[in-house]
C-alpha cells in the first residue's frame, strides 16, 4: 500500500467507543489515552482509578454509566474520544452519543466473540450510517483463535470485516485481494495498479464497505498503537459548512448545579457569548428561542478547560442554554434527532406520604432532561 504521506496531514475526528459489557472498552480507552500521551499512568477498572470512569458509582461497580470525553493528539491525529456505556441498561446514553460520531470503535471480547448486544450495536451503527473500526480484545486469554473470530465477525456482522495491521499487511497480495473484494472501486483500483492507496481504502471505510479489524490485549497494550496508526491512516476528516450548526447529544449538571449542554459543532464556529438559536429545527415543531452561550468547556474526564471558540467538528459543553434537549439541532441544523431504541420496562412512581409533589416534579423534570426516556 502507498499514499501514507497524503493521509498524514493534521486531521480532527470524533471517535466513539462502543462495546458489550466486560469487553474491556474502558481498559482500551486507558490504553489509547496512554499511547497518545494524554495520561502518564494506566488506570484499571478493577482498581477504581480509570481516567474516564470518574463518577463514584462507576468506580464502585466497575462499569461505565455516563458517556465521557477526552482529547488525544498523536502524530498528526486529533481524536475527540467519547467513551459510552456498555451495559444494556444504559443503552440510551450510548445511543445519544451516536448522533455526533464521525467513526465508531467497536470493542469485542476475543474470549466471548460476537454477543447479542454487539449485534444490536452493529444495527444501530448501520442505521446511523457510522463507519467503524473494530478492536478484538483479550487475545492474551487462552483458547482465543484469531482466524475463527474473524470468520465470526464476517458471518454475524459484515463480510467487510477484514484484519488490518502489520501482520495482515505482511501477507502482501493475499491481504490486498481480501480488501479489494469488499468494494467495487477498490477492486478497480487494485486491478489497474496492483496496489491500494491508503486514501482509497479510507474512502471505502467511510462508505462502510470495509471495517478494519485489529486484534490485541488492551490490558497489556498489545495492538493499541497499531490500532491508533490504523485510525490515523484509514480515516477521513469530514468537510463542514461555513454556517454555524450544532447537534446536542447530552444534558447534564456540574458539581455546582450549572446546566451543561453537550454538543458537537457541525458547521462554522461557536464563540463565547454568541447567540444560539433553534430557529431551523423548531420551524415546524415548536417555539423558536435564542440564548447566549456563556461558557464553552472542553472536558477531559472530570476536568475541563474553558475555550473562547470551538470550530466545526469539535465537542464541547455549553453553559447558559436553558431550553436545549438531547437530539436537538441548533443553528443551521434543520431537524431534531430522536432515539431508535425504546425502553423495555415501564415504571410507576409512588411518592412517600407527606412528599411535596410540586418539588418532586421539579426534580423529575431535571432528571428527564438528562435521561429523556424517563
Amino acid at each position: 500500500m502507498g499514499g501514507q504521506e497524503s493521509q498524514n496531514a493534521k486531521k480532527n475526528i470524533c471517535v466513539g467507543l462502543l462495546a458489550h459489557v466486560d469487553a474491556g472498552k474502558t481498559t482500551l480507552a486507558e490504553g489509547l489515552l496512554y499511547t497518545g500521551g494524554r495520561i502518564r499512568k494506566l488506570g484499571r477498572v478493577d482498581h477504581g482509578n480509570a481516567f474516564l470512569d470518574n463518577f463514584a458509582l462507576e468506580r464502585e461497580r466497575g462499569i461505565t454509566i455516563f458517556s465521557k470525553q477526552a482529547q488525544i493528539s498523536w502524530e498528526g491525529l486529533d481524536i475527540t474520544l467519547l467513551d459510552t456505556p456498555g451495559h444494556v441498561d444504559f443503552s440510551a446514553e450510548m445511543e445519544r452519543t451516536l448522533q455526533v460520531l464521525d467513526y465508531a470503535l467497536l470493542v469485542i471480547s476475543g474470549a466471548d466473540g460476537v454477543q447479542g448486544h454487539v449485534q444490536t450495536l452493529w444495527r444501530l451503527l448501520e442505521q446511523y450510517g457510522i463507519p467503524a473500526f473494530l478492536f478484538v480484545n483479550k487475545m492474551d486469554q487462552p483458547d482465543t483463535d484469531k482466524e475463527k473470530l474473524l470468520r465470526e465477525l464476517q458471518a454475524k456482522l459484515d463480510s467487510g470485516c477484514q484484519e488490518f495491521g502489520p501482520e495482515a499487511e505482511r501477507r502482501g497480495t493475499e491481504f490486498l485481494e481480501s480488501i479489494a473484494m469488499c468494494d467495487e472501486e477498490l477492486m478497480e483500483a487494485y486491478l489497474e495498479t496492483d496496489c491500494l492507496e491508503d486514501g482509497v481504502i479510507a474512502q471505502a471505510v467511510a462508505k462502510r464497505h470495509v471495517f478494519p479489524c485489529f486484534f490485541g490485549s488492551a490490558l497489556h497494550l498489545e495492538g493499541v498503537e497499531e490500532l491508533m496508526k490504523g485510525i490515523r491512516r484509514f480515516s477521513l476528516c469530514p468537510a463542514w459548512p461555513d454556517d454555524f450548526g450544532a447537534r446536542v447529544f447530552k444534558i447534564s449538571r456540574d458539581a455546582s448545579g450549572n446546566r451543561l449542554t453537550h454538543l458537537k459543532v457541525t458547521g462554522g464556529i461557536l464563540r463565547v457569548k454568541m447567540p444560539v438559536s433553534n430557529a431551523c429545527s423548531a420551524a415546524s415543531e415548536g417555539e423558536i428561542w435564542e440564548e447566549k452561550a456563556d461558557q464553552l468547556r472542553i472536558y477531559a474526564g472530570a476536568q475541563y478547560s474553558a475555550a473562547d471558540e470551538v470550530e466545526a467538528g469539535g465537542i464541547c459543553a455549553v453553559t447558559g442554554l436553558a431550553r436545549t434537549f438531547a437530539g436537538q439541532g441548533l443553528g443551521r441544523e434543520s431537524r431534531n434527532a430522536f432515539p431508535v431504541l425504546v425502553p423495555v420496562l415501564t415504571y410507576g412512581l409512588l411518592l412517600p406520604e407527606g412528599s411535596d409533589a410540586v418539588k418532586v416534579l421539579g426534580q423529575l423534570r431535571k432528571l428527564e432532561e438528562e435521561e429523556p426516556q424517563l
